[in-house]
């Protein structure tokens, strides 16, 4: 990796040192050459052949009423939670059992970002909390 002096910098720090420079651009190209990496890595990972069929799991179901106690339970198959099958599924496991007063506060803020995150994923994901 070399640097080039024809790429504007972002940053231009007081007192930086030519060493510091040096050594900046260094980093910036290394990082550029990561991401190259990963965009290559990315693109071999979407061209896999498909893979082996995946078990069609059964997921016990609570009931939605959190304050009915843990019954009745309902069985959903992973199959029942596409809504395409050429799409990918999300599942958030939230437990929240009769016997919490409080819920988990990373759990809450991931449901509570699920708002602003479903719209520009859900053209390609099925979403299941």
């Amino acid at each position: 990796m070399t640097s080039n002096p024809d790429v504007f910098r972002q940053t231009n720090l007081a007192n930086e040192s030519n060493e510091y420079i040096a050594q900046r651009d260094h980093l910036r190209l290394a990082e550029i050459e990561l991401m190259l990496h990963q965009e290559k890595v990315a693109e071999m990972r979407r061209q896999l052949p498909q893979g082996p069929e995946i078990q069609d799991y059964v997921f016990e179901e609570g009931p939605a009423d959190l304050n009915a106690g843990d019954s009745p339970v309902r069985t959903v198959r992973m199959s029942q939670l596409f809504a395409r099958a050429d799409r990918a599924l999300i599942i958030y496991h939230f437990m929240f059992g009769r016997k919490n007063t409080k819920p988990c506060p990373m759990c809450t803020a991931w449901i509570d970002c699920m708002n602003g995150i479903a719209p520009p994923i859900s053209p390609k994901t099925s979403i299941s909390p």
